[in-house]
């Protein structure tokens, strides 16, 4: 009998599949089980991988982008731009990102380890910042092509073919509540749109930053939550398929990603921690006695050493000295 080889062809077929565990040693006065499912397990470490490959996929097959020849632009607050430069070194492409300057230091050098271009833009600018720069690239760059993550419909579709059947599936069949940071909103819409076919009684929340709670009728703001809370309502986002948009300060996500890493040994980012205390809000209310939370940690810790996250850790560390 032939034996099938499990050895993956390129960095792309690695993309998905990512783990589930449960939450044990935060969940103080939970009344529901909350397991995560850990996008920190991608090849780059981020849920962007997937989108990054679908949307590459999809502009391939229509024709629209040739390796060699093509240049990929995209806005982005890093984790996309880096899914995108890891896939375009992988398939011949250039690629260039406009990111705000106040994203991480690790962004930028991931970014350019890839082999891609960065253009900063000024933070006050907002997301609107990295939009009208990527457009102003794109108008001056022969073969360039924008995949446009914020509208392009492959990003939550793929969510609706892997992330949703993922959990579905690793879940038993037993999931109740799935919790998903709101960023493009490609993940909530694919996934959450998935699991309700296969059980209409699933509850779908959202988490967005308390300071930028514009789904909530509020108004964008600064916050701390690298990867969420753009201040727009993005295109890829069904607001249909949400029950509800749970709203974390950041601080409240800072400190419980510090807690996963010192607790329940998951080094995760700082929008990861947004969505955990958003779980774990959820899991304290007594109609979700006996449920199962599956919440998105989209994102490794170690993309933020250089953040407020890390601050105190990182002047210890830099203070050492030895015997």
């Amino acid at each position: 009998m032939e034996e099938k080889c499990a050895i993956k062809k390129d960095v792309t077929e690695l993309i998905g599949n990512t783990p589930m565990v449960y939450l044990n040693n935060i969940v103080d006065g939970c009344v529901a089980r909350i397991a995560s499912k850990l996008e920190m397990m991608e090849p780059c470490s981020s849920v962007k991988d997937r989108i990054a490959y679908s949307m590459i996929k999809d502009a391939e097959d229509k024709g629209l982008i040739t390796p060699g020849k093509t240049v990929l632009i995209e806005p982005t607050s890093g984790n996309t731009g880096i899914g995108l430069a890891c896939i375009g070194a992988a398939r011949g492409y250039k690629v260039i990102v406009t990111m705000p300057a106040t994203m991480s230091i690790e962004r930028r050098i991931v970014l350019r380890a890839f082999g891609a271009e960065v253009c900063l833009t000024n933070p006050a600018k907002g997301v609107q910042g990295i939009l009208d720069k990527a457009e102003e690239i794109l108008n001056n760059t022969p073969n360039g092509h924008m995949l446009r993550q914020f509208e392009n419909p492959s990003n939550p579709q793929i969510h609706y073919e892997t992330t949703g059947p993922e959990i579905w599936k690793d879940s038993g069949e037993k999931v109740d509540i799935l919790i998903s940071g709101i960023g493009t909103g490609g993940t909530v819409t694919g996934a959450g749109k998935f699991l309700k076919e296969k059980n209409s009684e699933i509850k779908v929340y959202g988490v967005e930053p308390v300071e930028s709670a514009i789904l909530n009728g509020g108004k964008p703001g600064p916050h701390l939550i690298q990867g969420i809370g753009a201040g727009i309502i993005p295109d890829a986002l069904d607001v249909g398929i949400l029950d509800e948009v749970v709203t974390v300060s950041s601080e409240e996500a800072v400190e419980t990603a510090k807690l996963l890493a010192l607790k329940e040994g998951l080094l995760v980012g700082i929008s990861s921690g947004a969505a955990a205390a958003a779980a774990i809000k959820v899991a304290k209310r007594p109609e979700n006695t006996g449920k199962l939370i599956v919440v998105i940690f989209p994102s490794a810790g170690e993309r933020y050493l250089s953040s407020a996250m890390f601050e105190s850790f990182r002047h210890e560390a830099e203070n050492m000295t030895f015997d």
